[in-house]
């Protein structure tokens, strides 16, 4: 699976998902693309956005698309990492023009002080 990474998710993600070719909106070239436009850019070269964007549900028009959307409930790494795996099952799951959100559990998100 193609999967890019916006702005907002953390690149060390991409670790995990190795079974797939990741590549960020900035490596893309793509940082100061609006919302709307990364989506139609995204639709043509990738199969999966991840992105942190909450708002991305309400802002713009998702059903019809043939891109895949996962949206993380946060940016922060460290508090991300210890739910990698749960990310990494839910990509797998993901088919094309879905739309999902991740909840995490609130025990799952705590971060081990050495990554603070």
């Amino acid at each position: 699976m193609r999967v890019l990474f916006d702005q907002g998710t953390p690149v060390p993600l991409r670790n995990y998902l190795g079974a797939h070719k990741v590549a960020t909106a900035a490596e893309m070239g793509w940082s100061t693309l609006s919302n709307g436009e990364l989506l139609d850019a995204a639709e043509k070269e990738f199969d999966l956005l991840i992105t942190t964007d909450q708002a991305l549900r309400t802002q713009q028009n998702l059903p019809g698309r043939k891109l895949a959307v996962l949206i993380l409930p946060f940016a922060r790494w460290p508090r991300l990492k210890p739910n990698a795996e749960k990310i990494v099952s839910r990509v797998a799951a993901l088919r094309a023009g879905e739309y999902a959100e991740l909840h995490l559990n609130s025990l799952d998100t705590r971060a081990d002080e050495s990554e603070i």
